[in-house]
């Protein structure tokens, strides 16, 4: 057989393959397409609302804090001011590295806001920089009895930065003893923690605590 005698066979085997598809495809029934009413679209619209309201309720519910939240109390909550008494003081020592501090609490007749002497120096002009003074008086804005009492400090040893967290730790004290409701708050925010750390010596060998000699391969 020739080649035009394959080609002809092999086009007339497609023509009755394309024959037979086309039968099928008219044989096969096609489902009808259920049409929905206007009213069935909106009422289907609504659940798919309700569903998702539902849905954004229960998420809110769970990121919105309790009602009975601690830190929402602190916020509002209204300390009383305790008397210690006329010329009658209540002590607090607090240490940070090489720094000692005694920190006393006396009445504050004066009403004066933030009434704190370090070394007979106001404490603003002790420590220039703003955030050693927000570290000395922490423990009374954590309270809010920023004009409760009359603060007086002697410190000595290190440098500033010990010496303001020896005077909010000796501060912190000085009010637990006066009154011992506040050491949950103060605990909480972390004032009544002394701080451990300290200088790491220097090693025989070394330049520093680990800085060692500049090595020279020749």
């Amino acid at each position: 057989m020739s080649e035009l005698d394959n080609q002809n066979q092999s086009e007339e085997a497609v023509k009755v393959e394309g024959k037979k598809v086309e039968a099928e495809f008219k044989e096969e029934k096609i489902d009808p397409v259920e049409i929905k009413t206007e009213p069935e679209i909106e009422v289907n619209q609504k659940e798919a609302k309700e569903e998702v309201e539902v849905k954004d309720r229960t998420i809110s519910a769970k990121i919105e804090p309790a009602d009975e939240n601690d830190e929402a109390k602190e916020k509002f909550e209204e300390v009383e001011v305790v008397e210690i008494g006329k010329n009658k003081y209540v002590e607090g020592i607090g240490r940070r590295k090489e720094s000692i501090a005694r920190v006393r609490l006396w009445d504050n007749s004066v009403k004066e806001v933030m009434n704190i002497y370090v070394n007979d120096r106001k404490y603003t002009d002790y420590f220039p920089s703003l955030d050693l003074q927000k570290s000395v008086d922490a423990p009374l804005r954590k309270l809010r009895i920023i004009q409760g009492y009359r603060v007086t400090v002697k410190t000595n040893g290190g440098g500033l930065r010990g010496q303001a967290d020896a005077i909010k730790l000796g501060l912190a004290r000085a009010l637990v003893k006066l009154n011992g409701d506040w050491r949950v708050r103060l605990k909480k925010a972390l004032f009544l923690r002394r701080d451990p750390r300290r200088v790491e010596r220097k090693k025989y060998g070394l330049k520093k605590a680990r800085r060692a000699p500049q090595w020279s391969k020749r």
